[in-house]
């Protein structure tokens, strides 16, 4: 397992080198790979005694992954639309709304990638009971998507509307940090629905 580990992240570490060579987006992409060293640390500390599960440490280095593409082309310009149609799994024509969505997708992975970890964390560091740690890890995202989005807020206070609106990824949505949230509790919750049923807390004979 601890190879395996290993592995994926000198992966993740390669990706992140290879999207960083000429950045179409030089200050935003370095602006946006500070949270790619916030997701890191985490990794790193487990390569030596290679105590998370491996659902957990796979479920961060997803979300490193994606985070690393979206910091690439500074979210609202990842050409997910042109990769789908270019490798056949979709039609010209499936794509009709014309935003870019993939930040949407990354707050809802951020709700289910990350979930394995803060279960483990709660479990195996603070000791609590699974339910508990369920409970507090969906709280956690909550919180954290929360705390993003007013991150995002105080951005476009202290920086210039247009580098504001570079990388918060708006694209003129009034709603987009309401639908970022819904989103992330949406992947914490489909989580969490998981973990209950893996730890046998709801059955279908309480029904």
């Amino acid at each position: 397992m601890k190879t395996t580990k290993t592995i994926l992240f000198f992966i993740v570490i390669l990706i992140g080198i290879l999207t960083c060579i000429h950045p179409i987006f030089p200050r935003d992409q370095y602006l946006q790979h500070i949270g790619t060293i916030l997701l890191l640390i985490p990794m790193v500390a487990d390569l030596r005694k290679s105590r998370m599960p491996m659902s957990a440490f796979i479920g961060i280095a997803l979300f490193t992954l994606l985070h690393i593409i979206g910091a690439r082309y500074v979210y609202s310009n990842v050409p997910y639309k042109e990769w789908s149609v270019s490798l056949g799994l979709v039609g010209a024509d499936f794509f009709q709304d014309p935003r870019n969505h993939y930040d949407r997708f990354v707050h809802f992975s951020f709700g289910v990638l990350l979930f394995p970890f803060l279960v483990y964390l709660c479990k195996e560091r603070l000791r609590q009971k699974p339910l508990i740690a369920i409970l507090i890890a969906w709280l956690v995202i909550q919180t954290g998507s929360m705390i993003y989005e007013m991150f995002e807020w105080l951005i476009t206070v202290v920086m210039s509307p247009a580098t504001a609106d570079s990388y918060n990824g708006q694209q003129g949505d009034m709603w987009d940090a309401q639908k970022d949230m819904a989103l992330a509790l949406i992947g914490s919750t489909i989580a969490a629905l998981f973990y209950l049923f893996k730890y046998k807390l709801i059955s279908s004979k309480q029904k």
